[in-house]
């Protein structure tokens, strides 16, 4: 199939690509026009400023099926989250419709119901659009809400593995008792591969591995994976987490911010049941994520 990939430079739509394209598949990779990734070969795609399903449909000429992998932890002028969460993914869903190109597959999280963070709202709001556009019959969505993805070039699991490696460890409260169940970015890009061989597959699919454990613990485990003995861990009161979380805000770069503070409040866990039936097999365990997906 000819597949239309938004945020194919990212970390998940990298992987994504190569997994569709080693499956036989031609990827139209996105890219913004103001990236490093807008190089030729890739379709000039601006998720801050098309915001209208007209600045789409010239893309969706000869393409089969959409994959959007587009997504931002925070709110910035360059990437309005509202822009890049809500307004673009429902004009691309609704061009989608438009132009016939019934299989979608949107790039969610898990964790989004249960959080009145922008981030969640703005999720939220272009899955409800594009289940509506299911109801009607204009389309045939499938919405992968993962768990913390883990992988190599992934900036969360960057900051785990430098996290992993310190003798001594402070950690915000919240980091320490939050409850993942991490899944390889390899298996996620597997299930993409899986959903459109079959074309079977819709509605809300929960991607985790097989285990769910604390954000403490999947760290600990990092260590222990790395080759080192248990760290000592101390907890970081509550005020300097809120402080911490605020000096994060400034550095644009940063995933530990008041955004992710408060998504923390969420479990990120989910049942594996419909995510392994599409793989055929156990997602990776936590515990093998270094030997598989830190490479």
């Amino acid at each position: 199939m000819h597949i239309l990939l938004t945020g194919s430079t990212g970390f998940i739509g990298h992987t994504l690509q190569a997994a569709l394209e080693a499956a036989g598949h031609t990827v139209h990779g996105g890219a913004s026009p103001r990236s490093a990734g807008a190089q030729p070969g890739r379709v000039p795609m601006d998720f801050a400023r098309d915001t209208t399903a007209a600045a789409w449909l010239p893309r969706l000429q000869g393409i089969d099926a959409v994959v959007n992998a587009v997504g931002v932890l925070r709110d910035t002028r360059a990437r309005p989250i509202d822009a890049v969460h809500r307004d673009t993914p429902i004009a691309l869903f609704d061009a989608c419709a438009q132009a016939r190109v019934r299989r979608v597959v949107q790039i969610s999280a898990l964790g989004i119901d249960g959080s009145d963070t922008r981030y969640a709202q703005t999720k939220r709001a272009a899955e409800t659009h594009l289940q509506a556009l299911a109801a009607q019959g204009a389309l045939r969505p499938a919405i992968l809400r993962p768990s913390v993805v883990y992988g190599k070039g992934g900036d969360s699991s960057a900051l785990f593995m430098n996290l992993a490696r310190l003798p001594v460890a402070l950690f915000p409260g919240p980091v320490l008792d939050a409850r993942v169940q991490p899944v390889c970015v390899h298996d996620l890009a597997a299930a993409v591969v899986a959903l459109l061989a079959t074309l079977e597959q819709t509605g809300i699919i929960e991607c985790t591995g097989p285990e769910a454990l604390t954000m403490g613990a999947f760290i600990a485990s990092l260590r222990q994976q790395l080759g080192h003995r248990p760290a000592m861990v101390l907890r970081l009161p509550q005020v300097l987490t809120n402080i911490s979380a605020r000096l994060g805000d400034a550095v644009p770069a940063s995933p530990w911010c008041s955004e992710t503070l408060a998504m923390l409040g969420s479990d990120n866990v989910g049942n594996p049941a419909v995510f392994e039936r599409l793989l055929g097999r156990p997602g990776v365990h936590f515990s093998q994520l270094v030997a598989t997906a830190w490479r």
